[in-house]
């Protein structure tokens, strides 16, 4: 008799897995990593002249919708604004060192591509453009609380592994019953 429990368990369990395996398989198919590139900025810009931006670096090169760039500057001793088409207009804040640096946020509907970011000291009509990549990319569906509906796929396959659980667990109890009716 401990046989046969054993084994009505062992095929219900089996069941479970064998019908949940398929909808693993097709809720996460195979995942696709893209790396940033160039980490280490790219070379200076064709600034100069008399208060004007010079050796301006973007950090990093490659950057996906809402991910940040760090611009720095030299030159800029009063500080400056940072403008491009993938973000908003930012600040330059000036640093003892003589380095300016501003962060920027890229817009998280940016189309990937090449952009172009000008750099202009405050007090000064030099510019210095530099350029930088936006990368594709469609980020984490994270925080969303259960807003996504499952699919019909994904309830058939759910209500498969219902199923068999509850015949499971009635052929267990019917089979316990025979068992303890028929010793009294």
């Amino acid at each position: 008799m401990r046989a046969a429990r054993t084994l009505a368990v062992t095929a219900t369990a089996i069941a479970a897995v064998g019908l949940a395996a398929p909808l693993a398989a097709a809720t996460h198919g195979p995942t696709t990593v893209l790396s940033g590139g160039n980490s280490g900025g790219n070379g200076g810009g064709n600034g100069g002249g008399n208060g004007g931006p010079t050796d301006v670096t973007v950090n990093p090169y490659d950057v996906h919708p809402g991910s940040t760039l760090t611009i720095t500057a030299r030159g800029c001793n009063r500080g400056g604004t940072v403008t491009s088409n993938a973000f908003p207009e930012t600040t330059l804040s000036r640093n003892n060192n003589g380095v300016s640096t501003a962060v920027a946020r890229v817009y998280n509907h940016a189309t990937p591509g090449n952009y172009n970011l000008a750099v202009r000291c405050n007090g000064s009509s030099s510019v210095v453009t530099q350029s930088f990549r936006v990368l594709p990319g469609r980020g984490a569906q994270g925080g969303l609380g259960g807003s996504l509906a499952p699919s019909s796929t994904e309830m058939a396959i759910g209500g498969s592994l219902v199923a068999a659980a509850a015949l499971g667990g009635g052929l267990f109890i019917a089979r316990r019953r025979r068992v303890t009716g028929a010793g009294v």
